[in-house]
């Protein structure tokens, strides 16, 4: 993309205007698609600022808990994790999977069914998350621990 197609039309209707914004610690939006023990809350999206096209995140684990089966759609997923051990199960019986750790980066194409889990049973897992265009979360039909390698489901 030259430097030419990435600029922007300066809005003529001072009400067109947008502004950076910015949310304070604690003042996050919680009204996001969730799936089960993994919870998620927005920083930046269309639900309270005026992100059109742009959902920025934290996602967090408790020690030992898992998402169900879930894909987010048409939505492409990066993320990065700040804290903690964690696991996402993809593939045929969520028989594959890759790991991360503090400071890991991970890309989860649309559409991909998986699993998040913190595999630690003593720490939470944070990871912060931005999906484009928005956090399409479609929940699918549950699987049994035991099928997940390795997962261990605090008591």
């Amino acid at each position: 993309m030259s430097t030419d197609e990435m600029k922007h039309d300066k809005p003529t209707d001072e009400s067109a205007r947008v502004v950076p914004v910015v949310t304070r610690s604690g003042e996050e939006n919680t009204g996001t698609a969730q799936s089960g023990d993994c919870v998620r809350v927005s920083g930046v999206s269309m639900q309270h600022t005026p992100a059109t096209r742009i959902w920025f995140g934290e996602v967090s684990n408790k020690p030992g808990f898992r998402s169900p089966p879930h894909h987010h759609g048409e939505a492409e997923t990066g993320g990065r994790v700040i804290k903690g051990h964690g696991r996402i199960y993809f593939g045929e019986n969520y028989a594959e999977y890759v790991d991360m750790k503090a400071g890991d980066w991970v890309f989860v194409p649309p559409y991909m069914p998986h699993v998040e889990a913190n595999m630690s049973i003593t720490e939470d897992l944070v990871w912060m998350t931005c999906r484009t265009p928005e956090n399409i979360v479609v929940n699918l039909d549950e699987v049994d621990d035991a099928s997940l390698e390795g997962y261990r489901r605090a008591e």
